[in-house]
């Protein structure tokens, strides 16, 4: 698998435990515990938090001496429409026939919208076919997708179309030419590799940092594969496989993520009460488990 970015981390974290439970705030310092245990130093947290806050993402407020971080309308509008292909049955399949094609013209000085287009294009199967063309298998809900981006993209800047394959004309080729579909292939294999392994749930000592990078690498595949038609594919095309492996894990660690971020977000004081004893925990924090994992 490729490296994990703190973003791609901090977007898991939330995609699987705020958006829909609306917990309240989440302390800066519980985030940078979890993600520590993934291998991310504090300092490149911070940093990624403020660009979230930057982008729309994220919203900073503070109680007491402690900066805390929420979704925004906009965040959660993102993690909403990606939740709905993490989730779903048939990840790696079309939606539909035939293909969906796109066209946008965005203004040079525009670059971070464009970007973030492009972005939102991407995850949602699109690959560009030539200059200024994008395609993508079956017909995607567009207009669902570009929905967060609505409020900063000028009028007509984005023409989409639905279209078929005409005879005389195969497409194959122009598939292959905008997909590597081999370098999807390793990416599912990768996928496999690390998580088909029952001792990957292991290899944090916090099952919510273990359950993080898991939804961090499934957001990463279902970014790499846009779920092109079957006929592109051969009978061990492994997209089948990597949804059971991350079913099986995800399923494997949802009790105990779940209860840690309960505690994780219940802060020192509730555990104080639980205790009764001052700096005595009932369950360990992702920080105190990565602090100990390093001694």
């Amino acid at each position: 698998m490729r490296s994990r970015q703190p973003k791609q981390l901090l977007l898991a974290l939330f995609g699987e435990h705020v958006v829909d439970d609306e917990p309240g705030p989440i302390r800066a310092s519980a985030l940078i515990g979890v993600l520590e245990g993934a291998g991310v130093a504090a300092p490149a947290t911070r940093a990624t938090l403020d660009r979230l806050v930057h982008s729309g993402i994220l919203v900073r407020s503070k109680q007491g001496r402690e900066i805390q971080f929420s979704l925004t309308g906009h965040g959660v509008a993102v993690l909403r429409e990606a939740t709905n292909r993490v989730r779903g049955p048939r990840p790696f399949d079309p939606q539909g026939t035939g293909w969906t094609l796109v066209t946008f013209t965005i203004p040079e000085g525009q670059r971070t919208l464009r970007h973030r287009l492009r972005s939102t294009l991407t995850w949602e199967g699109f690959a560009p076919l030539r200059d200024g063309l994008w395609l993508a298998p079956g017909e995607i809900d567009l207009a669902g997708s570009l929905e967060p981006l609505c409020r900063d993209l000028p009028p007509n800047t984005v023409v989409a179309f639905h279209a078929r394959e005409l005879g005389g004309f195969p497409i194959a080729e122009s598939v292959r030419a905008a997909w590597d579909i081999e370098g999807i292939r390793r990416e599912h294999l990768a996928f496999i590799e690390v998580w088909d392994d029952p001792a990957a749930a292991t290899q944090a000592a916090s099952a919510l940092t273990v359950r993080t990078m898991l939804v961090a690498d499934w957001l990463a595949l279902l970014r790499a594969d846009p779920g092109l038609p079957r006929e592109f594919m051969d009978a061990q095309w492994p997209a089948e496989h990597s949804t059971q492996v991350y079913r099986r894990m995800h399923q494997r660690l949802v009790r105990a993520s779940a209860a840690e971020f309960a505690t994780l977000i219940a802060g020192p004081a509730a555990a104080t009460r639980r205790t009764g004893r001052v700096g005595r925990p009932s369950a360990p924090s992702p920080t105190r488990s990565a602090a100990v994992r390093r001694r």
